[in-house]
């Protein structure tokens, strides 16, 4: 666990120890530390617990059909990989690497009640839905489908090449209303995407070797990287590693080589 003293806390405190002040007025404690003689007072001082846990890539269950051309692996207890420690971190439930071989795919199933938002890695996703839409999803896309109370889609990769996408279930605030689909193109660093219903925002960071990107500030937050490494705090991720934070304040990542992460900013779990 980790301490962060952000605000008033920090009058008085000496920085002859290596600690570094966030580019948001905090302070990283470092371990051993006794944060509780910081003498936190006066307006805006607060003293925050920042919990990390860090799962490995090799932690996940593999999942899919190999004889279908369906490789999947799963951050959270899903399907006959029941792990009741790991149901859910906030509100996501589910956070799928699938990758479909050319002609490969996941006929038509039902969803309701859950916040579906895919992004792809490499290759081209054809989906259709109940609700009439028929897309192709391509690197750099966003596709939310919210099941609301049911709807049925098909995913399937109808090229000639492989596809991999990674696909992340949230659960919303409240039951039932009507489904809802929404395709984004072209998602950049600077532009978040809100899904209301779930209380979340995912935020998309591509940050170069060397660059730093501040950790949204959220009492949960999921990073997911993509490809390339970072470096959070003392820990080294690469792809399929993912960095689970309650708490989060003050947080940078820093690109160890050109990376893509998916950053979950979320206020319930």
């Amino acid at each position: 666990m980790d301490t962060v003293v952000c605000g008033a806390a920090l009058v008085g405190f000496g920085f002859g120890h290596g600690d570094k002040p966030a580019s948001s007025g905090c302070v990283r404690v470092p371990p051993g530390r006794h944060w509780g003689l910081l003498g936190a007072s006066g307006p805006g001082a607060t003293v925050v617990r920042v919990t990390t846990e860090v799962r490995r890539a090799a932690e996940r269950y593999r999942g899919g059909d190999a004889a279908a051309g369906i490789t999947s692996w799963h951050a959270f207890s899903f399907g006959p990989h029941y792990d009741p420690d790991n149901l859910r971190f906030g509100a996501l439930i589910a956070c799928n690497e699938e990758r479909l071989a050319p002609g490969a795919g996941f006929d038509e199933h039902p969803h309701s009640h859950t916040e579906i938002v895919t992004w792809v890695v490499e290759g081209e996703l054809t989906h259709r839905d109940s609700t009439g839409h028929e897309t192709v999803v391509r690197p750099g896309d966003l596709q939310h489908l919210s099941a609301a109370d049911g709807v049925r889609h098909v995913e399937r990769n109808g090229t000639g090449a492989p596809v991999t996408f990674v696909q992340m279930w949230l659960t919303p605030l409240r039951p039932g209303g009507a489904p809802r689909y929404e395709l984004v193109r072209g998602v950049g660093d600077s532009a978040p995407y809100d899904v209301p219903e779930a209380g979340a925002r995912l935020h998309v960071r591509r940050p170069a070797a060397g660059e730093r990107t501040a950790v949204p500030d959220a009492a949960y937050v999921y990073i997911h990287v993509v490809r390339g490494e970072v470096r959070l705090g003392e820990d080294r991720l690469g792809p399929g590693d993912a960095a689970r934070i309650t708490g989060a304040q003050g947080l940078e990542a820093v690109g160890v080589t050109a990376a893509e992460l998916l950053m979950w900013e979320m206020r319930a779990g």
